[in-house]
């Protein structure tokens, strides 16, 4: 419990069950980002055994990237939890120089 109760002083997270809301809306985000890009990569035809995987890797992992991003907000909505969400995607966007 002294993890959680570090993890949530951190996040800056008021509640546990905001806590467990949190991770709840990461865990479906990362599943979901992932079926989606997987998905989207068999539509194409993009296949790795058909490109070098020194292309075919980046391309993934960046499409994977914004995927999340946006299914993060996504996903965080039904849960009640877009204004923590969003404080944290603008907080990841201004480290890649992108001011919101």
């Amino acid at each position: 419990m002294r993890i959680v109760n570090t993890m949530m002083k951190r996040l800056n997270i008021i509640s546990f069950w905001q806590f467990t809301l949190i991770m709840i809306v990461f865990a479906i985000t990362g599943s979901v980002s992932l079926y989606i890009t997987v998905e989207f990569f068999e539509i194409i035809g993009l296949k790795e055994e058909n490109f070098n995987p020194i292309i075919f890797w980046p391309i993934r992992i960046i499409l994977l990237f914004f995927i999340y991003q946006i299914l993060l907000l996504l996903v965080a909505l039904p849960f009640g939890q877009f204004q923590y969400f969003w404080k944290f995607e603008k907080k990841i966007l201004n480290r890649f120089g992108i001011k919101i």
